[in-house]
């Protein structure tokens, strides 16, 4: 497969979004953008990868008991149809390649920015009109731009103080999960043009290899915030990048 080194990125990126409860759909994005590859394949790649990368975590949160199914149902009773209309939706590649570059960077400075808290913290009172609004612009922007919409999700969550840490990371990888599914469904009821199999076969391999090392191990040698804002700087620089590539190439 051309450009060999893509399945060494995408294990790193695999690894540490899932050690910190993310998918890595911006990651994948922003490696693929930088790597010149077709959009429908961009897509395609990113949501896939999330899947694989996600549904594990998303399969032991529901085995301990830590979603809460009743308060995610606003969240995603909007953001899953959201979310596969605007993966159905027509855009101009230029339209595209802004809208992701800024995506990234304000994933990136979301990500740097997401308090931290207190796991025994009593959330908030609920409004459930406020979250189906934010589950469904999230959804919707999650399916333009092909991600599962978690990182965007967990900090918004953890400054309405919404719930718990642990039931805040368990919500977002069921929503990235969901979104991603829908997302995917989305782009595939539209004919997809340009996309390497065999090469999205490959990289899913290798992110469920990195995906399950990253969840387990944790990454004990670094710190879960040191991990975010590392992360959260890639992807800002990234989205500049894209964004620079598009106006200046």
């Amino acid at each position: 497969m051309p450009h060999p080194e893509l399945l060494f990125f995408f294990f790193i990126v695999a690894f540490i979004y899932s050690a910190v409860g993310f998918g890595g759909g911006s990651g994948y994005l922003a490696i693929l953008a930088l790597y010149g590859v077709g959009r429908a394949e961009m897509r395609l790649t990113a949501l896939i990868c999330n899947i694989v990368v996600v549904l594990g975590g998303t399969i032991l949160f529901v085995r301990r008991k830590e979603l809460p199914y009743r308060k995610v149902l606003p969240l995603v009773a909007v953001s899953v149809p959201a979310a596969f209309v605007g993966a159905r939706m027509k855009v101009s590649d230029a339209t595209f390649f802004v809208l992701l570059g800024v995506t990234l960077m304000a994933a990136g400075l979301l990500l740097w920015l997401q308090p931290r808290r207190a796991e025994d913290e009593l959330p908030a009172n609920n409004n459930t009109i406020k979250e189906a609004a934010i589950g469904g612009g999230i959804g919707f922007l999650s399916g333009m731009v092909s991600i599962g919409g978690g990182i965007f999700l967990a900090p918004v969550l953890h400054l309405l103080r919404w719930d718990t840490a642990r039931h805040i990371a368990a919500t977002a990888s069921f929503f990235i999960l969901i979104n991603s599914i829908a997302g995917l469904a989305g782009q595939l009821s539209v004919q997809v043009h340009d996309a390497s199999w065999h090469r999205i076969a490959m990289l899913g391999a290798v992110v469920l290899l990195g995906g399950q090392l990253g969840a387990r191990m944790g990454i004990v040698w670094l710190s879960g915030l040191l991990v975010r804002r590392l992360t959260a700087v890639l992807v800002f620089v990234a989205g500049v990048e894209v964004l620079v590539k598009q106006f200046y190439a």
